[in-house]
């Protein structure tokens, strides 16, 4: 490796074990994006109901948030590469049941195995950065992570839908399904081979309401202000394509290019943003990021053409702004030797609240779209108060119980 390879690496965040993991992401999120999108239209054609697919649905958001959780206990238990090298063969054991039995039936079984793989695997991928790299480095290794997953985010929905127009629905969504089997196994060899394990095992890891315990105040901060949040987000989320195709008369093309522009925007900033946040404390950040959480749903209420709708989807792409560094946050404010199991613990609350809150969400807009958008936005400005005047990062932390002791 020659020197601007070498330096082009290290400020990347770059290492064999970062390397691996991004090659893991990008082939085993290529599969579960081929497959996972047309699940639905693939449940129906092997005769499923519409029930059946509203419990998909129900069945994705419920795993997510405990797979987040099992990721967390099982990576600290264990260590992040062999709690990775578990998460893939489950994977591939969930893509077997639906590639051998096409049955709604097999559907439902085999999704609960690899439906739900970056909940799982997200507490073990941010050990293994907190672990290979130094803590300056730490939000560009995320950031780096959040970037290329965008990648089979994008494409391959596209691969899975060629697939499905060559050789139609049955046998389309099979061959997309044994394409992802293939890809997990690759996967498996370069965990194998090339992730390095340097992670403390933890040999007593704490349960769910004794994690919360130990929290640092910090953090639990933080996470009622993600959860207040994450309501700005998730109230108007479905509704967001009614507005813009039903209210707005646009159509389903131009919510495409709006879609796009958002991603492009997300990707754009990751590197130049994880770069400022060596520079800058991570709470200057996130409270950004807040914000753009917060403007998003109030602005989109007010974008009636083309031109004004994007700029509010290059507003919600930069809510990604701050997103790798929230989570760097996370794991540096978490208790030596349980981070992943923290990690876990934090994102199942918070999903959970999240959901239950969101089913109000029809009852703002049955009110009006006026209703339903800007309580988002005033959650959100609750939120990023609350962050802004409460929260601390592990920077602030240090600073404050220096000055404290002196």
């Amino acid at each position: 490796m020659n020197k601007a390879m070498r330096k082009t690496a290290q400020f990347l965040g770059l290492n064999r074990s970062i390397g691996a993991m991004l090659v893991m992401a990008i082939l085993l999120g290529m599969g579960e994006k081929m497959g996972e999108r047309f699940l639905p239209i693939y449940l129906l054609a092997v005769g499923g109901s519409v029930y059946a697919v509203g419990f998909l649905n129900a069945l994705d958001n419920f795993l997510s948030a405990i797979y987040s959780w099992i990721g967390g206990v099982v990576s600290d238990k264990v260590g992040y590469k062999r709690a990775l090298m578990i998460y893939t063969v489950i994977s591939i054991f969930g893509y077997l049941i639906i590639i051998l039995f096409p049955s709604w039936q097999a559907v439902l079984i085999g999704a609960i195995f690899f439906i739900s793989w970056t909940a799982l695997s997200l507490p073990a991928i941010l050990s293994l950065v907190s672990s290979t790299l130094k803590k300056e480095k730490q939000t560009m290794g995320v950031s780096m992570h959040s970037m290329i997953r965008r990648i089979p985010m994008a494409i391959g929905p596209l691969i899975g839908a060629i697939l499905i127009e060559i050789y139609g629905i049955l046998i389309g969504a099979r061959i997309a399904f044994i394409v992802a089997l293939v890809f997990a196994i690759i996967s498996l060899i370069f965990i194998r081979l090339f992730i390095e394990d340097k992670q403390e095992k933890s040999e007593k890891v704490s349960n769910i309401i004794q994690t919360v315990r130990t929290m640092p105040n910090e953090l639990k901060t933080l996470l009622l202000s993600d959860i207040l949040i994450r309501f700005a987000e998730q109230i108007p989320y479905a509704f967001v394509v009614v507005w813009i195709i039903q209210t707005n008369q646009q159509s389903a093309v131009n919510f495409s290019v709006l879609t796009m522009i958002e991603m492009a925007v997300a990707m754009i900033i990751y590197i130049p943003v994880a770069y400022l946040s060596e520079k800058v404390s991570n709470k200057t950040i996130v409270a950004i990021t807040f914000g753009f959480f917060t403007i998003f749903p109030a602005f989109l209420l007010f974008s009636t053409g083309m031109p004004m709708l994007i700029i509010a989807f290059i507003i919600r792409g930069l809510k990604e702004f701050g997103e790798p560094t929230r989570k760097a946050l996370i794991v540096k404010l978490a208790n030596e030797g349980s981070k992943a199991t923290t990690f876990g613990t934090y994102y199942l609350i918070r999903d959970v609240v999240v959901s239950i809150a969101a089913m109000f969400s029809a009852m703002l807009w049955s009110i009006s779209p006026q209703t339903n958008f800007l309580t988002a936005s005033a959650f959100g400005l609750l939120g990023t108060a609350i962050f802004v005047i409460f929260g601390k990062d592990k920077r602030t932390l240090i600073e404050w119980k220096g000055i404290k002791n002196e």
